[in-house]
C-alpha cells in the first residue's frame, strides 16, 4: 500500500494534493459544460453535489478496475523473486483507492453540510448505510474486473488501450453525468443491467433524499459483483503461476 501510493504522488508538483484538486477540477468542467452549457437535469438536485457524488464513486471503481488489471505487468519482477499469495498485490491496489477515496468523501460531506445539513442530521442511518453498501460494492466490482483483466493484459499487451476505453465509455452507460430518472422507460431496464447503476442512485438517495432503484436492483448489484469477484478470484488463483513465464 504505501508503494503504491508513493509511486502515484511522489516527484509530483502537487503530490498527495491531486487527490483534492483532480475531482474538484472534474467537478467544476461538469457543472459549466453539463449543467450551465447542455442544462442536463440533476433531479432537483444541487448541481454540485449530484456531480461530485458521481465522479467519488466513478473514481473508485476506475482506479480499483485499472490499478489490479496491471497486476502482473507491474509486479512481474517481483513474482519472478519471491512467492507469496498473488492476490495480495489486487488488495492493497484496492485498499489504497479506499484511502484516496476517504480524502474525497470528506470533500462531498463537507459541501453537503453546507448546501444541506438537514439531510446529513436526519437521516444518519439512510447516509450512513448508502455509504457502506454502495463503496463496498463499487470498489469490489472494478477488483472482480480488474482480476479478469489482469490476466488478459499479462498475455495480451494491447488490451491495456481497451481498458482505458471500457472506463470511458462505462461511464457514459452509468448515471454520474445524469439522473436515470430521464432515460427512457423503456431502455431503463437495460441501463439498469449495469451494476452500478442502482449502486449510484441508492448513493444519492442516501446523502440527497433522491435516486431511482429498487431494493431488487440492489440485491442483484451485490448478487452480479459477489459472482463476480469470486469468479475473478478463482481464474486469479488458478491462472497467477503459470503466468510467470509469459511475463
Amino acid at each position: 500500500m504505501r508503494r503504491d501510493f508513493l509511486i502515484h504522488h511522489q516527484q509530483t508538483l502537487l503530490g498527495p494534493l491531486w487527490i483534492v484538486f483532480q475531482p474538484v477540477i472534474v467537478l467544476i468542467i461538469y457543472v459549466l459544460i453539463f449543467e450551465k452549457a447542455v442544462g442536463l437535469s440533476t433531479d432537483g438536485l444541487p448541481p454540485s453535489l449530484f456531480y461530485l457524488s458521481g465522479i467519488i464513486l466513478w473514481t473508485l471503481f476506475a482506479e480499483c478496475f485499472t490499478g489490479t488489471s496491471f497486476t502482473f505487468i507491474q509486479n512481474g519482477s517481483l513474482f519472478g523473486k519471491v512467492y507469496f499469495p498473488r492476490l495480495i498485490m489486487p488488495l492493497s491496489v484496492m485498499l489504497v483507492n479506499f484511502i484516496r477515496f476517504g480524502i474525497q468523501f470528506l470533500i462531498f460531506f463537507v459541501m453537503l453540510l453546507v448546501v444541506d445539513p438537514r439531510q446529513v442530521i436526519d437521516h444518519p442511518l439512510r447516509w450512513f448505510s448508502a455509504m457502506i453498501f454502495s463503496t463496498v460494492v463499487v470498489a469490489s466490482f472494478g477488483l472482480g474486473m480488474g482480476l479478469i483483466f489482469s490476466i488478459l493484459t499479462a498475455k495480451y499487451r494491447d488490451l491495456v488501450n481497451v481498458i482505458h476505453l471500457i472506463v470511458r465509455l462505462l461511464m457514459f452507460a452509468t448515471p454520474i453525468i445524469y439522473p436515470l430518472s430521464i432515460v427512457d422507460p423503456a431502455f431503463r431496464l437495460w441501463v439498469s443491467l449495469n451494476p452500478m447503476c442502482p449502486v449510484v442512485e441508492f448513493f444519492r438517495f442516501g446523502f440527497m433524499g433522491q435516486g431511482t432503484f429498487t431494493g431488487v436492483q440492489l440485491l442483484y448489484s451485490a448478487g452480479s459483483t459477489l459472482l463476480l469477484v469470486l469468479a475473478g478470484s478463482l481464474l486469479f488463483n488458478k491462472f497467477g503461476n503459470r503466468l510467470q513465464d509469459v511475463i
